[in-house]
């Protein structure tokens, strides 16, 4: 029976078997591409190279943790020891050590955990510079309503301000809060840690503005810039961000608001901050209307940069002498003042 065999071109030839028996020493002597060729068996048993070692986790810098003490710690370290860790890590900027610190705060507290682990671990990791991690250590948990929850709220917060997700720390916030905005100016957030340990707190208010206006929520943040109740400077500062805020408000209204605002500042004795919202209204004024010059923010400005020059000098020179302190007293109240006659607010004849 002939052996079926095909041309390079697809034609079908009959060939019969002895003419394949005859060519089969040829085929198998043929040269065979190089990734068909099997390794030597003598390959087999030849050492192969071993990967390379790797190197130290950090470099070797005075203050920080030498490289076995850490290994070890690594290993065997509780939570605590763990965000020392991470503390140190991050002051040195050890990003290996960091990452590898980062793995292990995700393992080394398996669920279900008590809720004060979950809170350290989710803590460590933000000292970890790993605020995705620490969401979902927190979202392993879900606490009752009380304060547990509220606590829970906060660090989730954190952790989402952390990680730059603007629309879940608002919406955290929100949960915390209710929007309402008595609530939000009272609630005191963690912002940062100082190296003596003290702990610096913003009110929940300032920062759910903030989110908002990374989300283009302008006016809902001008709204509660308005609704702040804290007196002094802060009031004028918000005054002052809703005024920019605003755009679309008559000018005599947003020009309300800015007297306001100098009013708050005067009261702090915030005066460099009174002249920049002098500024502020002179050049709102002057863009809202073509060709208008803001005459009385123009001369107040020019009154109160004076007047503060005249008497910060005289006040600085009699404060010294025991003698002349009704001198001093006055001088100093010329600087509270700046309604009285002859101030920078104060009506002009």
């Amino acid at each position: 029976m002939p052996f079926l065999l095909y041309s390079p071109v697809g034609a079908r030839r009959r060939r019969p078997w002895g003419v394949v028996l005859a060519l089969l020493p040829f085929l198998l002597l043929a040269p065979q591409p190089a990734e068909a060729k099997l390794p030597f068996i003598g390959d087999l048993f030849r050492a192969q190279p071993k990967p390379k070692v790797q190197g130290p986790s950090a470099p070797e810098i005075e203050g920080s943790t030498p490289e076995a003490e850490f290994q070890e710690l690594l290993k065997s370290g509780d939570l605590r020891t763990l965000n020392l860790a991470c503390q140190e890590a991050a002051s040195f900027d050890f990003v290996t050590r960091l990452r590898l610190l980062q793995q292990r705060l995700l393992t080394v507290a398996p669920p279900p955990q008590p809720f004060p682990v979950v809170l350290m671990n989710a803590n460590a990791l933000l000292s970890c510079r790993a605020p995705d991690a620490a969401l979902d250590v927190l979202n392993r948990f879900g606490p009752a309503p009380g304060a547990e929850r509220e606590q829970w709220l906060v660090q989730r917060w954190r952790a989402a301000q952390a990680g730059l997700h603007h629309a879940l720390a608002a919406r955290l916030l929100e949960q915390l809060t209710a929007a309402d905005p008595d609530r939000l100016e009272t609630l005191a957030l963690p912002i940062r840690v100082n190296e003596d340990g003290t702990v610096v707190t913003r009110p929940a208010l300032d920062l759910y503005v903030e989110h908002l206006l990374v989300l283009e929520r302008r006016q809902e943040a001008a709204a509660l810039l308005l609704a702040g109740r804290r007196p002094g400077q802060v009031a004028a500062e918000r005054l002052s961000q809703a005024v920019a805020l605003l755009e679309h408000l008559p000018l005599a209204e947003r020009d309300q608001l800015m007297e306001r605002a100098l009013d708050q500042a005067a009261a702090a004795q915030s005066w460099g901050l009174a002249i920049a919202l002098l500024e502020q209204q002179r050049i709102l004024i002057e863009s809202e209307t073509p060709g208008a010059v803001a005459e009385r923010s123009r001369a107040r400005l020019m009154r109160l940069s004076q007047r503060l020059d005249d008497a910060y000098s005289a006040w600085a020179i009699t404060r010294e002498d025991s003698e002349q302190s009704a001198r001093a007293d006055a001088l100093q109240q010329q600087l509270r003042s700046p309604r009285d006659p002859g101030g920078h607010a104060a009506p002009q004849p």
